[in-house]
């Protein structure tokens, strides 16, 4: 994927400077990251100050590691405790076996049927492309650049993003939720269809991955941050901003609205 990560003009990302204008416009709470797609292990261990799991862990776990104690960790399926994660970044098949569903009948769907429309419903990287991933915060640019950027957001600020990528050349957004494995609305669908796309983190992100009750998921390529950044500061200088103060719900609603509106 290197030929795609570039700016829209084509220059570099400064990526300490975006991510600061990120905590700037945004006040985010969680580090943004980066993840990549290595074609070989040996390539992803070139990656400077990477860390090798000790043990096994789900993707979850592996990105929580990068968002929230700021490591940079690089993987190969035989890091993850089962097909799932490996299946949705590409590492692992997704064979027969796997698109069956039976490991999630009678534990998230009731019927085996249900459990492998839920399986065809995932976007997942095509198999065999890939032998490793990689994940480390922005501001390092260990990644230079990555694939695709993660950026956890409250739904305030989540919505303030969105706002900024819609500021110029404006598109409606359309995502869905598969429910469980909902990694695969976010990276899964980012990596392989070079979108924005957001997700509802799963259960599994929020038990494993460290991923907080109030959080949103958006991953993408990073060619659109630099165009969100500029949208975030034109609806800043337009009062629109993040916080979003209450404005009161008994209160006459003209005096506000008259400020954006004339």
């Amino acid at each position: 994927m290197t030929e795609q990560r570039v700016h829209l003009a084509g220059t570099p990302i400064d990526w300490p400077e975006l991510v600061n204008d990120l905590n700037r416009l945004l006040r985010l709470r969680t580090t943004p990251i980066g993840m990549s797609m290595f074609a070989s292990k040996e390539e992803m261990e070139a990656v400077p100050k990477i860390r090798r799991p000790k043990t096994i862990h789900t993707t979850d776990q592996i990105v929580g590691m990068a968002a929230r104690l700021n490591w940079t960790v690089g993987i190969t399926n035989d890091d993850l405790v089962g097909a799932q994660c490996g299946a949705v970044i590409g590492l692992h098949p997704q064979d027969e076996d796997w698109l069956s569903g039976k490991q999630m009948a009678g534990v998230w769907f009731e019927t085996i049927e249900d459990s492998a429309d839920h399986q065809a419903a995932l976007h997942t990287v095509p198999f065999g492309q890939y032998e490793a991933m990689a994940v480390s915060p922005l501001a390092t640019g260990r990644l230079d650049p990555p694939d695709i950027c993660l950026i956890y957001a409250t739904p305030a600020q989540m919505i303030l993003l969105i706002n900024g990528l819609q500021w110029s050349g404006y598109k409606n957004f359309e995502w869905g939720c598969v429910g469980e494995s909902s990694c695969a609305d976010s990276w899964g669908r980012a990596l392989k269809l070079r979108e924005p796309s957001v997700s509802i983190p799963c259960f599994a992100e929020r038990r494993y991955g460290g991923v907080q009750d109030d959080e949103l998921l958006m991953a993408t390529p990073p060619e659109f941050l630099p165009k969100a950044i500029e949208g975030l500061q034109a609806l800043s200088r337009n009062g629109l901003r993040y916080p979003i103060p209450n404005y009161g719900v008994q209160q006459d609603a003209r005096a506000g609205l008259g400020a954006s509106y004339g």
